[in-house]
């Protein structure tokens, strides 16, 4: 849309814009462009005329204004879900799904492979329900009570609800039950009914072993580092991990992926000033800092000589 404005505006500065002016101010393919002015003419109904004197196009009707464009709230809800349902696709092309994910979530201009086999998800009203409310309650830590249907018959549960996951093209809720003791995985599909409860329960009482009752939880203990920052934190997390402030600039964070921390502290490197504990991750990020230039480092030619372009 923000192509379609700039095009709208050129014609009006009476430019006569055409595909290859868009294409090179986006930069972007003359066939993505093409299809921008044929969604124009198709779609939005602009008068659109091509003017061969100016290799251009202008409008027909002057008094022409473009409509205003907006997404549903149920709109929105579908594509979530199915981002969901394509970043946790895993068979045939999943590599592809999971950009197109990414690309459906960012709204970036790049372009789909023709090639590629785009699975098709059959969207259930119960289900994307389901999802919206699980997606609030996990971002919100609210306990949720609900109906499951076992092979034994419907049982009532009060879970935490952690995360969604799709396994074998099927929609799952991974949640702590205190019933159970555990952490258990829920099929969307066999939930009958599904409330949000205003209680809350505390991710942090979960993963240092306790849960209702005072029983151990079988979730491990995170790991730990301490780092010092460049600016404090406005929030409880840095990049999602859970931040405890030790100082002005010095947080302690948990987490359970050392290779997600890793990758975080390598993508937001401007963001912090120094590892100060533990060392093995120092060790750990400085091998992969190193690896890194030694894949940059030019190779020698096979002669031992210069390469034909003087490099």
């Amino acid at each position: 849309m923000h192509r379609i404005h700039w095009f709208d505006q050129q014609i009006r500065e009476g430019k006569y814009p055409n595909s290859s002016i868009l294409s090179q101010q986006f930069e972007i393919s003359r066939r993505q462009a093409q299809r921008d002015i044929e969604y124009m003419e198709t779609t939005l109904l602009a008068p659109l005329t091509y003017i061969a004197k100016h290799r251009g196009y202008c409008y027909e009707d002057k008094t022409y204004v473009l409509p205003l464009l907006y997404m549903t709230d149920e709109e929105k809800k579908v594509l979530a879900y199915l981002i969901h349902r394509y970043r946790n696709f895993d068979h045939e092309n999943s590599s592809s799904v999971r950009r197109i994910a990414n690309l459906l979530e960012r709204f970036t201009d790049e372009q789909i492979s023709e090639q590629t086999r785009l699975p098709v998800f059959h969207v259930h009203a119960r289900t994307l329900q389901y999802f919206e409310l699980l997606t609030y309650a996990i971002r919100e830590s609210h306990v949720v009570d609900l109906t499951y249907t076992e092979d034994q018959g419907e049982k009532t549960l009060t879970v935490y609800p952690l995360r969604l996951d799709t396994k074998y093209n099927a929609d799952y809720v991974h949640a702590f039950c205190p019933e159970y003791e555990r952490e258990i995985d829920l099929r969307l599909d066999r939930i009958g009914q599904l409330n949000v409860r205003q209680e809350k329960f505390r991710i942090s009482h979960l993963l240092h072993g306790g849960h209702v009752g005072e029983k151990a939880s079988l979730r491990p203990k995170p790991f730990q580092a301490r780092l010092k920052l460049r600016e404090p934190l406005t929030e409880t997390a840095w990049h999602g991990f859970p931040a405890r402030a030790e100082g002005a600039t010095v947080y302690t964070m948990d987490f359970f992926d050392i290779e997600m921390f890793l990758y975080a502290l390598y993508a937001h490197s401007k963001e912090w000033e120094e590892i100060l504990k533990p060392q093995w991750l120092v060790v750990k990020l400085r091998k992969r800092c190193e690896t890194l230039l030694i894949k940059l480092e030019p190779e020698p030619h096979a002669s031992g000589g210069p390469h034909e372009d003087g490099r």
